[in-house]
């Protein structure tokens, strides 16, 4: 380091220049700082120091993944797989395209990082073309590291706004694993973390194949559905009530698509008692469901919308809260009591700009509706005809679910809810045979989701279909 002292003689004041060059030196483009392993490599160190969520440790051995590209990825020895999971249905633009790669190298190179007190290009961008999308009256939005976080935020802005503490939550829903979050969570996921965030109330959602209220058809589930909704607020006091929570379409827990008139009536609910309406959308929303948010299949407007996964496919952690002009102003002159240090990254915020030009430049969310009206929807309802192991068949966009029975009739499932071990095998054994074909499903307890990114081709759906139809003959056999 060198400094330069300059004296001015009429002052005695001394000023000091720092002239200080950082020796820094770019890495020789030959040479990569990342680790080049082969696959036992990889599976030595994973296995040695990596710890897996919702699994039992010693009871696991994950597949190594090489490359992916598109609706494809292959492991180590070349072997290629289809992806129907969209890895954890938020690949909606599909593995490595370029356009969202070449967005984070820009970014990384203009400005890696910044604290969420300043402004940056990347996030007010992000920003702009989230709220754009959604629907009218949401024009604020508040950026988290993904869904979790997300619905802890938009709760804890239900409350404040309100004044009341009590949140409503379906049974059938899976909110993240955060502390809130998973008291939000109504299936099994939350039992071991229980007793929770004190003030959720669960209740029952549609459902019209197993029906809670013993409906005859969608019409009458629809009804008695917001009945027990209703009475559900009377028994609580509407005047204690926060929010409702709901996911728009249920994703993990069977992709319940809401019978038409639901949406509307929550939405009437709340607004007669005061309740803030949220729309969980992560799973849902940004093209899976053929709409930017799934509500618009509805025309339903929520007071705060979640999301994260599919804005940006996953490709840099990302999620927020869109929030409603109402909700926004109460915090116009009243400190917002929440924050992230990553809330809005710019590697993350880039690349949700990026994903959202493209997906728009691309007509992705026209692709994916096509993809479940003309590919989708009616492949697997002709599965149906074929396989007596399929009781169900529902879904839209690139948002599907097979529920697989031992009996049409009596739509025994074809494993028990949350089975484990020797009681699960026959959907191990489902699972097994897809993946020895080449194709890489998502199953959860009985169902298996057809949920592939939403730029798959025609072509890619109707051979992963082609597999399916082989892998059901192992789930047919354990019918009656």
């Amino acid at each position: 380091m060198t400094d330069t002292t300059t004296t001015d003689t009429t002052t005695t004041d001394t000023t000091t220049t720092d002239t200080t060059t950082l020796d820094r030196t770019t890495p020789n483009a030959a040479t990569s700082l990342l680790p080049a392993y082969d696959e036992a490599q990889v599976r030595a160190l994973d296995r040695a120091h990596v710890f897996h969520s919702w699994s039992a440790q010693a009871l696991i051995d994950p597949m190594p993944i090489a490359r992916a590209e598109g609706s494809r990825f292959w492991d180590y020895s070349g072997k290629g797989y289809l992806d129907f999971s969209s890895q954890l249905v938020n690949l909606n633009i599909g593995h490595q395209h370029p356009a969202i790669v070449a967005a984070i190298k820009e970014q990384a190179e203009r400005l890696v990082t910044v604290a969420p007190g300043f402004a940056n290009d990347a996030r007010s961008e992000a920003a702009r073309l989230v709220a754009e999308v959604a629907p009218e009256g949401l024009n604020k939005v508040f950026f988290t590291n993904g869904g979790a976080e997300a619905n802890e935020n938009a709760i804890r802005m239900a409350r404040l706004h309100t004044g009341r503490s009590k949140v409503l939550a379906a049974y059938r829903s899976y909110h993240g694993a955060t502390a809130g979050a998973i008291a939000l969570t109504g299936d099994p996921r939350r039992w071991a973390s229980e007793p929770a965030l004190p003030g959720v109330v669960h209740y029952w959602g549609p459902y019209p194949y197993r029906s809670a209220f013993h409906a005859e058809d969608e019409a009458q589930e629809c009804e008695r559905a917001l009945e027990h909704l209703r009475e559900t607020i009377m028994v609580e006091g509407p005047h204690t009530i926060a929010a409702i929570v709901l996911e728009t379409v249920v994703g993990t827990n069977g992709i319940l698509v809401p019978p038409d008139g639901y949406l509307a009536g929550v939405r009437q609910i709340c607004d007669e008692h005061g309740i803030v309406m949220i729309a969980d959308e992560v799973m849902a929303g940004f093209a899976r469901c053929g709409e930017w948010f799934a509500v618009d299949h509805w025309g339903v407007v929520p007071d705060l919308i979640t999301f994260a996964k599919g804005v940006n496919s996953g490709y840099v952690p990302l999620g927020g809260v869109v929030i409603s002009d109402a909700i926004a102003a109460t915090f116009a002159e009243r400190a917002y009591p929440g924050g992230l240090t990553y809330s809005g990254h710019p590697l993350a915020c880039a690349s949700a700009v990026a994903s959202i030009n493209v997906m728009r430049e691309e007509k992705v969310v026209e692709h994916a509706r096509a993809l479940g009206e003309d590919v989708i929807g009616p492949g697997l309802r002709a599965l149906a005809e074929r396989h007596p192991s399929i009781g169900e068949v529902r879904g839209l966009g690139a948002f599907w679910a097979v529920e697989l029975v031992r009996n049409r009739e009596t739509r025994e499932p074809l494993v028990p809810f949350n089975a484990t071990g020797a009681d699960a095998k026959p959907m191990a054994e489902f699972a097994a045979a897809c993946k020895e074909r080449g194709l890489w499903p998502f199953t959860h307890f009985n169902r298996t989701h057809v949920v592939p990114p939403c730029t798959t081709t025609d072509g890619e759906v109707r051979e992963g279909l082609a597999i399916l139809d082989e892998a059901l003959e192992v789930a047919d056999r354990h019918t009656a």
